[in-house]
């Protein structure tokens, strides 16, 4: 089923991490191969990931770039393995180069996650208007290297937006189509704990642009804090359920994509969450 299928059903969809990454903040090193990669698509898909997003480079805190050969000898052969032997699964790839972008999308990615909003690299947007690809803009603060230095926002919610509504609109001048674009506000992309349960409660404004939105909150440094603290958030392993309520919120607010790592138990927290919705 194609993205735009997906876009119009009346549930939430799953986008499954899968970083063949040494260095991500949770998955890093898990899929140093093709093969093993390609066994966790497989595992995602069966269940319940409606979207497989593949990255080659880490975007976690102060994360180093990769040059763009290395990050697309990553994520290409992957997607082509994934594209080859689960045909009509919707593949996107975590990048912010346009030439991993256009490589990836050549192997068989219909999806383009770029976490700068179309700013890192100025071809980005004519690549997906010639391929004709979904686009997921992300507002981010800064770079990865520098983002969660200091942040500071006069208001979070109308900067957020307005560069979104910004970019968008600028994808749409240069050929992508309105109905390609997504957005997202980028939880932990430059944000402190507070500006990311600001965002989280005021989370339905952003529906109000007009574009399907998507959420990245899996496992992340601020629900670590909030169970913990500042200085000593709890480990990544244990932030499973707290994961869980930024999702139950989302659902109540109208958020269309869930990009996670825990495919399965978001699938069955989905499944019984909508089951309730049906009786009300």
């Amino acid at each position: 089923m194609t993205l735009d299928a997906l876009l119009k059903l009346d549930r939430t969809l799953i986008m499954g991490v899968l970083n063949v990454t040494p260095d991500s903040f949770f998955d890093g090193g898990k899929y140093p191969t093709s093969v093993s990669a390609l066994k966790r698509a497989e595992e995602m898909i069966a269940q319940g990931a409606d979207i497989i997003d593949i990255g080659g480079e880490s975007t976690r805190p102060g994360a180093q770039t990769v040059d763009e050969k290395e990050e697309t000898r990553r994520v290409a052969p992957v997607i082509e393995q994934i594209a080859k032997k689960f045909p009509g699964t919707v593949i996107s790839v975590d990048t912010c180069k346009s030439g991993v972008a256009k490589t990836a999308l050549d192997s068989g990615a219909t999806v383009i996650n770029d976490i700068s909003g179309l700013t890192f690299s100025p071809d980005m947007v004519k690549i997906a208007a010639e391929k004709n690809a979904h686009v997921i803009i992300m507002h981010i603060k800064g770079t990865p290297k520098d983002m969660q230095a200091n942040p500071e926002y006069a208001d979070v919610i109308v900067e957020i937006r307005g560069f979104l509504e910004k970019q968008a609109a600028y994808a749409v001048s240069c050929g992508v189509k309105k109905e390609k674009i997504l957005i997202d506000p980028g939880i932990g992309f430059g944000k402190t704990t507070r500006h990311n349960i600001e965002i989280l409660r005021k989370i339905k404004s952003f529906n109000l642009t007009g574009f399907p939105v998507v959420l990245g909150t899996s496992r992340k440094s601020f629900i670590g804090k909030i169970l913990g603290s500042e200085k000593e958030p709890i480990p990544l392993e244990a932030r499973l359920p707290g994961s869980l309520a930024t999702y139950a919120w989302a659902v109540l607010n109208g958020i269309k994509v869930l990009r996670v790592h825990d495919v399965k138990e978001t699938s069955q927290f989905l499944g019984v969450f909508d089951r309730i919705r049906e009786t009300i």
